[in-house]
């Protein structure tokens, strides 16, 4: 029963996300794209990670990295709205910016490898085929793949596959926190919900949750968003994103940190389908789904994102072919030196370096401005981006 109410669910949702009236509202629209990255791969792999690693305390360390990457968003949101208004900025401000975008680009080449290396893990989790080797060697021919057609007929075709998939997603994520709701409250009725103890603590606790930024990231998409929707709708579609994005992350961690049992739980990047096959036997099979038409997506976008930041910063000289080949080699490197939560904790760190960067920018604008408060936020902001970018750690 429970397993066709979830899948009842998921057609739903899928259907109202695709009425017209939603899919062409251009708030909507705007939102869709950093709602669709931040509740993207951290969805599959962060309820595992927080529930294992902090037991009880997940749910405060969720809402943490949502604070955290929504104060990120703030400094994002003021620079969009700086460079609207056309207030004139200091060369040294325009250098930082441009070291921005290379830092964005190299989280990019870092993010793909991520992406894709959860798509092979998922590729393979449901088969006879599932070890990490066979998983190395399904990510490896996606990054061929992705490279051929880079390559030889562009990524236009391949991009059309984001408004389906974003969709697929959110509606499959719709049937999962279904299907916990109903488990949550028949743990309720049992009196069988469970506070475990954290096996991290102090120091420890602090730069693993550092690294495990990348999982809330993808807010910052709204700010390359200028050529589709004004910096006034952009700004308020990225905070709406990050807004709803954080119900739907708390809600998750609350009802599968004190509903499931994850205390003999193997830690993996498919630990999800192990626990959520307890709630109901859909479940994996409909992530699987997600996972493979969401990363490999993701990766796509990334992809086509990386190429061109590094085309344009490079002005010409590194052109975007060539770019996809660098991807790629790294992306292969990171998939045969290094296990998913690794890639992770690079990544997060990467985007750190970012958010460093946009809030050391928006810290000198706000200066220049002469809003104080304002500088002096940003400028704490850029030491947190620092921080995280410094000692930001793997899940062991």
């Amino acid at each position: 029963m429970l397993n066709a109410l979830i899948l009842a669910v998921v057609v739903i949702v899928g259907g109202i996300l695709i009425l017209p009236r939603v899919a062409n509202a251009q708030l909507w629209r705007a939102t869709i794209t950093p709602l669709a990255s931040i509740i993207g791969s951290g969805f599959l792999v962060l309820g595992p990670i927080l529930d294992v690693s902090y037991g009880g305390y997940a749910p405060l360390v969720m809402a943490g990295l949502c604070v955290v990457a929504y104060l990120f968003g703030s400094a994002i949101r003021f620079n969009i709205a700086q460079i609207d208004r056309g207030h004139s900025r200091p060369s040294f401000t325009e250098q930082l910016d441009k070291v921005a975008s290379v830092v964005l680009a190299f989280a990019f080449i870092i993010s793909v490898a991520y992406y894709l290396n959860l798509f092979g893990a998922f590729g393979v989790s449901l088969t006879d085929l599932n070890n990490s080797q066979n998983a190395r060697l399904l990510t490896t021919s996606v990054f061929a793949i992705i490279l051929l057609v880079g390559w030889t007929r562009g990524f236009s075709a391949l991009e059309r596959m984001e408004q389906i998939t974003v969709g697929i997603k959110l509606a499959i994520i719709a049937g999962l926190l279904f299907g916990l709701i109903v488990y949550f409250g028949e743990a309720v009725h049992d009196q069988t919900l469970a506070f475990d103890p954290a096996q991290v603590s102090g120091w420890g606790a602090l730069t693993l949750a550092a690294g495990l930024i990348v999982t809330v990231q993808g807010f910052e998409t709204s700010r390359y968003l200028g050529n589709a929707y004004s910096a006034a709708l952009r700004i308020r579609s990225m905070r709406l994103a990050q807004l709803i994005s954080a119900v739907i992350y708390i809600a998750y961690i609350v009802l599968l940190t004190y509903a499931l049992d994850a205390g003999s739980l193997t830690l993996s990047e498919t630990a999800i389908i192990d626990l959520t096959a307890i709630v109901a036997p859909v479940l994996p099979l409909l992530l699987v789904a997600a996972a493979l038409s969401a990363q490999f997506s993701a990766a796509v976008a990334d992809t086509s994102g990386a190429g061109g930041l590094i085309s344009e910063i490079t002005k010409g000289k590194v052109s975007e072919k060539s770019a996809y080949g660098v991807l790629v080699i790294v992306g292969v490197f990171l998939t045969w030196t290094a296990d998913v939560f690794q890639i992770i904790s690079y990544a997060s760190r990467a985007f750190a370096a970012y958010y460093a960067l946009q809030a050391g920018i928006a810290a000198i604008s706000a200066h220049q401005t002469g809003r104080t408060a304002k500088s002096g936020f940003f400028a704490v902001l850029t030491c947190v981006g620092i921080a995280i970018t410094v000692f930001g750690q793997a899940v062991e």
